[in-house]
């Protein structure tokens, strides 16, 4: 049987697990933003993977611990409210996407104009030889 309190720790199991799967969470955020900040595909890729696994580990933790009633949920949410967030973040993300399109389509534009006067766009700047 599981015992909620180790005597040979320092300190209550379920206190050492709370302790643990909040640094998990904060983990997964860092390396969230890691990976949002890196340049370099490979080193991106590993930022991800490292989220990936955390966020499972995080998840086995957090599910054993409500097994043991170690951890209680919040009140649920409304299905509504859950529709209107998703709805909410799915404009976001069309507009954003849009934005983008836009920005290469005129980032190509100009380049194409600057490429068929055989300047490159570089005539303007006083420092490039």
């Amino acid at each position: 049987m599981y015992s909620s309190q180790n005597t040979n720790s320092f300190m209550p199991e379920e206190d050492l697990l709370y302790t643990i799967l909040a640094d998990l969470k904060r983990t997964s955020r860092e390396y969230t933003t890691a990976t949002t900040e890196s340049a370099c595909p490979t080193v991106r890729q590993l930022f991800n993977d490292l989220t990936g696994a955390t966020l499972r580990q995080q998840g086995d933790l957090f599910r054993l611990m409500q097994q043991n009633q170690m951890y209680t949920l919040g009140g649920k949410a409304l299905r509504q409210e859950m529709d209107k967030q998703i709805q909410e973040a799915h404009k976001t993300q069309q507009k954003c996407q849009q934005f983008m399109q836009q920005k290469q389509a005129s980032t190509s534009g100009m380049y194409g104009q600057a490429q068929q006067q055989g300047n490159y766009g570089h005539t303007s700047n006083p420092y490039y030889m």
